[in-house]
């Protein structure tokens, strides 16, 4: 059975910083491009970040740009999202979904995989 599970959530002060896992099971990880979306209350879910299979590829959300960073280890079957300068605006549910192929996508849709999600939360 293909599974993600997604932890590392929490609350954080604005300014902090966060590190989520996403951790596969079930499934070869090298073969799948990875997205972190998330979703706030009342609105659509969004991409934050993708990476390729390989891990060469990557880019981000023009909102957290320069803020945030995924990476991926293949041989732990992990894929991390570290988050900076993290903003009230940053407060969502966050959701890390598998894709099959090399070339990643900032689009929910074309995921076939998802987590369970992790709730980041922004405020003093």
């Amino acid at each position: 059975q293909l599974q993600l599970v997604e932890s590392g959530g929490g609350l954080v002060q604005p300014g902090g910083s966060l590190s989520l896992s996403c951790a596969a099971s079930g499934f070869t990880l090298d073969r799948y491009s990875i997205g972190w979306f998330r979703q706030a209350p009342g609105k659509e879910r969004v991409g934050v970040s993708w990476i390729s299979s390989s891990g060469d590829l990557r880019d981000y959300a023009d909102s957290v740009k320069g803020r945030f960073t995924i990476a991926r280890d293949n041989a732990k079957t992990t894929v991390y999202l570290h988050m900076n300068s993290l903003e009230p605006e940053d407060t969502a549910v966050y959701y890390c979904a598998a894709q099959r192929g090399p070339m990643p996508s900032p689009w929910p849709y074309e995921y076939d995989y998802w987590g369970q999600g992790t709730q980041v939360t922004v405020s003093s």
